[in-house]
């Protein structure tokens, strides 16, 4: 089937829930390491406090990608998966910021990424379902620029809780969640289910053709819930997602390593904090305004990938901003004042917008249509295995030969973005055919 071109509004509407899920992972990042400081955890712990994120994301994408390329329903193939993930996701955001132990906030981290995942996934698969191959560039782009503007509300929460609406930090110190942080997972919450909302009764997706609904119907139960079929289908990947996958797997260990390490490494090096001090919390909230200032800069290049992957094709975009995020990432260490941060959170910003959109518009045009959403989902194991990687060494690494020094975790997450950079110029390869981008 041909499909037709959407217009902007449409696919507006389409991607708008990415701006609700966002919430939910903009909170996580920006806070969890901080939460996990309050609860009593120290710097060597934080990595493996953090492997729920891309675990759950190996089990929980594909599974949903297949189950999800095999229904129909009176809401569709994709949204029922978004709706539901959402419902969960939220509720997982209400709870953990009344967490008293860290076993417990980890615990419950299990949950929240989990469901957003389940969330997530189908979004991807959404957009190549509903658009021509042509437009898979803008689409993407679009859901980059609802991840940076939900990113960016979401991380500066706790900051703009504290400094324009004057919640006290009553309660905060060892073993305490400051009020600020609180209420900033609760909004999430209502921000997650309102997004997803919108998109969910305001998209259609196209139905399956008379046969493709028999099939559907006549498919048995099947008791290894597709696991099977997952693992036989990775001999059959195309090779461009072998080729992207090498990218994003460096790529992702300079991401995680910023996540992880980015907050403390502020509050020791910048605002020279003790855990429950003062300084402690005003580190926590300058982090996530930090964060928020890389998920602004992901939101206004969104604009600029719209335009000039006309030109320049996903492939050397992506390049470019892989690049200069590298140089971001790792000069972090070379600023003693929190608001050069700030030039440093710019160049991470624009390896986010790219990050996000510009590997999936190199994706779309490989993968067979009737296998898109497991494919997709498959595609995020090229995410999480590198955080899995990065979750059971680098605590280790840290100690062992990083001095115990987060700010030498960001140099090496620098060095590992910068070959991503490297390997996106020599190993992605494209057909001039079909108007692929060269």
């Amino acid at each position: 089937m041909q499909k037709p071109r959407l217009n902007f509004w449409q696919i507006w509407n389409m991607s708008f829930g990415f701006l609700g899920i966002q919430f939910g992972w903009g909170l996580q990042m920006a806070n969890m390491s901080a939460i996990y400081s309050y609860l009593g955890a120290n710097a060597n712990a934080l990595a493996i406090l953090w492997l729920a994120a891309p675990v759950t994301g190996v089990l929980i994408q594909p599974l949903i990608g297949q189950s999800s390329d095999r229904v129909w329903t009176r809401l569709g193939r994709r949204r029922p998966f978004i709706l539901g993930g959402a419902i969960l996701a939220s509720l997982a955001l209400v709870l953990m910021p009344n967490c008293p132990s860290v076993w417990m906030a980890a615990g419950l981290l299990w949950v929240l990424d989990g469901t957003i995942n389940a969330s997530m996934q189908p979004f991807r698969a959404l957009v190549a379902d509903n658009l021509p191959e042509e437009q898979n560039a803008q689409g993407f782009a679009i859901q980059s620029l609802f991840i940076g503007l939900g990113g960016t509300i979401a991380s500066a929460l706790p900051w703009m809780m504290t400094n324009w609406f004057g919640v006290t930090s009553e309660g905060a110190g060892q073993g305490h969640i400051p009020n600020s942080v609180r209420l900033s997972f609760y909004i999430g919450a209502v921000a997650f289910m309102g997004a997803v909302l919108w998109t969910v009764f305001s998209t259609r997706e196209y139905p399956p053709s008379d046969s493709e609904l028999a099939a559907i119907r006549a498919r048995k139960f099947d008791w290894t819930l597709g696991l099977g079929q997952i693992f036989a289908l990775v001999f059959h990947l195309p090779r461009r997602m072998w080729e992207l996958g090498l990218v994003q797997f460096f790529t992702w260990i300079g991401m995680f390593a910023m996540w992880v390490y980015f907050p403390p490494a502020v509050a020791r090096n910048i605002f020279h904090a003790s855990p429950g001090s003062v300084e402690m919390e005003a580190s926590g909230s300058w982090s996530g305004f930090c964060f928020a200032a890389y998920n602004a800069m992901c939101f206004i290049f969104s604009f600029v990938l719209l335009w000039g992957t006309k030109y320049t094709g996903p492939k050397l975009m992506h390049i470019l901003c892989l690049a200069v995020g590298a140089l971001g990432l790792a000069t972090v260490p070379l600023t003693s004042d929190k608001y050069h941060l700030l030039i440093s959170m710019t160049a991470i910003g624009i390896a986010w917008a790219s990050i996000l959109s510009m590997p999936y518009a190199m994706l779309a045009p490989a993968l067979p249509k009737e296998k898109i959403g497991v494919m997709m989902g498959m595609f995020n194991l090229f995410i999480v295995l590198p955080q899995i990687a990065a979750s059971s060494l680098l605590g280790w690494i840290l100690k062992s030969y990083l001095h115990s020094e987060p700010m030498n975790a960001l140099v090496l997450g620098g060095a590992s973005m910068g070959l991503a950079a490297l390997l996106t110029l020599v190993v992605v390869t494209f057909k001039k055919t079909g108007g692929e981008p060269g």
